[in-house]
């Protein structure tokens, strides 16, 4: 990943995480959410700690870097991915994608308070652009939703992976700054990540049961080898470099590309709106990465 320039990384992780919103839908129905993030992070992390043992990486840590590794993982793989299945439920993928559109800010404002980093008002103006015009491409999805009962509750579910998510990248920047190595960090984190999403399970009382549905596991190993390894990898990579803030914007280009995807499999027609929302989406995102141009930081 060191190889890869910064829009590299960054075009990876749209193109794949912009796929895997539709992918999402292929385990609903058929389990438990908890089931289908548990299996998805479990086999991702056994496959990092699998490449890190045949490169000879150090697995062995304290108790305090396991509990660091442990609030990394809960909430950036776990409970985080657990309120986006549960949101898929009751909201079409593209209206979660939306709400995801809102991490550059949230993602800098805690930055902001928690690290002390300066925010630059073109980063926040870029990025309450790129929110609007998301939204704006959307606008005709949130009538319909309106109409139909569960709405509420999936707004709240994509609100609560937001802040969730936003929580455990902000601990990962911070396990980063601290030395801790990337690869360990990622598998570590991803099997702690499963092991909170089973036991949030577990503790509702949920029945574990495989399904028998060839494309449940065809879609579970589109998530965990492509939407979790190998995205994570790149994210947490261009996250060291340019900071959590414009990282963040990964969340507001990956619903442009679910457009596309959409158009192909679900029938979506793209409106005046969705043209419109599209160019202020682009504006902003040209204002939050001016930055990588030239330099890491965006203060």
């Amino acid at each position: 990943m060191q190889r890869l320039r910064n829009w590299q990384l960054l075009a990876i992780c749209v193109l794949v995480w912009s796929t895997t919103w539709y992918a999402i839908t292929f385990q609903l129905g058929h389990t438990a959410p908890e089931l289908g993030v548990a299996l998805r992070f479990g086999l991702a992390g056994a496959v990092v700690l699998a490449m890190c043992m045949a490169r000879g990486l150090p697995l062995r840590f304290g108790a305090r870097t396991h509990a660091l590794l442990m609030l990394q993982g809960a909430f950036l793989y776990g409970v985080s991915y657990v309120c986006v299945y549960h949101a898929e439920q009751h909201l079409v993928s593209g209206l979660v994608a939306v709400g995801y559109s809102a991490s550059p800010l949230v993602s800098g404002l805690g930055a902001r308070l928690l690290f002390g980093t300066r925010l630059r008002p073109h980063f926040v103006s870029g990025g309450l652009l790129g929110l609007v015009g998301v939204a704006l491409i959307f606008w005709p999805e949130f009538g319909r939703a309106a109409q139909r009962s569960g709405t509420a509750l999936g707004a709240l579910f994509t609100l609560a992976s937001v802040l969730l998510s936003t929580v455990g990248s902000l601990t990962a920047s911070r396990n980063n700054a601290n030395g801790l190595p990337f690869w360990p960090a990622l598998g570590f984190g991803m099997v702690y990540g499963a092991l909170a999403a089973a036991a949030l399970g577990l503790a509702q009382g949920q029945v574990f049961a495989l399904p028998a549905a060839l494309s449940w596991w065809l879609a579970l190993l589109y998530l965990s080898l492509a939407g979790s390894v190998l995205t994570f990898a790149c994210f947490l990579t261009l996250q060291q470099r340019i900071g959590p803030g414009p990282t963040g914007s990964i969340g507001v280009m990956t619903p442009l590309l679910a457009l596309v995807v959409s158009m192909a499999f679900e029938g979506f027609r793209p409106g005046v709106l969705t043209f419109a929302g599209a160019a202020l989406a682009v504006a902003g995102n040209v204002l939050v990465l001016g930055p990588l141009r030239r330099g890491p930081s965006i203060a």
